[in-house]
């Protein structure tokens, strides 16, 4: 009597979910080049799928749309900026500020596509971007306001001063990208410094949010 023994599917299908995402997070590392050299209206999923090399087929089948593309660019590169940014979280109060603002220009430097993705990419006035983008400025305020201050939900007066440093640093970085006549080092050196004024300001208006002591720095 010849008793079939019971195939093991697990192991195929696993690799090839692997597969899959792997696939997928490929796609993603290419648009973001494509879309930070070409504006979002300019693209047509035809010019995508030829500069990928892949079929069309293939980009509807994960994304489903050129804008469901879009948006999982501008997230999966929101979620690398943030997590870059905000380690450091054993380091002293005023080190972790120092930390995440090197960790900010460390990302935007060596993923330069993926940085003006999140900061300036094509799609104008889409408000499902503005929303990722919104969420990216409102995660690192709060990355900065815990390091400042040791909680990252502040009030309105905190929080408003550290968007508008945040808006302004996003501005000079993309400069910085472009023309980096300055070192990082040199760059974040000022962006700290502008921020301490920053954090000066939030505390004469409400002493209630103290400036922290400036990071020591070991040149």
């Amino acid at each position: 009597m010849n008793i079939s023994q019971p195939r093991d599917t697990a192991r195929p299908r696993a690799r090839g979910t692997e597969r899959s995402l792997a696939r997928r997070a490929e796609l993603i590392t290419i648009g973001r080049k494509l879309f930070a050299d070409t504006s979002y209206d300019a693209l047509s999923m035809d010019d995508i799928a030829r500069q990928a090399h892949v079929a069309k087929g293939l980009i509807y089948y994960y994304f489903q749309s050129k804008r469901g593309y879009y948006l999982a660019i501008v997230q999966d590169s929101v979620a690398d900026l943030v997590s870059f940014a905000a380690s450091g979280l054993e380091l002293p109060q005023a080190d972790r500020v120092q930390r995440t603002i090197d960790g900010y220009l460390r990302y935007a430097e060596h993923n330069q596509a993926a940085f003006r993705t999140i900061v300036s990419g094509g799609v104008g006035f889409d408000t499902e971007v503005h929303a990722i983008r919104d969420g990216v400025r409102a995660a690192i305020v709060a990355t900065i306001a815990e390091g400042a201050y040791g909680r990252g939900d502040v009030p309105p007066l905190p929080r408003m001063g550290l968007l508008a440093w945040v808006c302004a640093v996003e501005g000079a970085t993309l400069d910085w990208i472009d023309r980096p006549e300055l070192s990082r080092a040199t760059m974040c050196d000022l962006l700290v410094k502008t921020l301490g004024g920053t954090l000066r300001a939030i505390e004469e208006i409400d002493p209630a949010f103290p400036a922290p002591e400036p990071a020591r720095r070991d040149h």
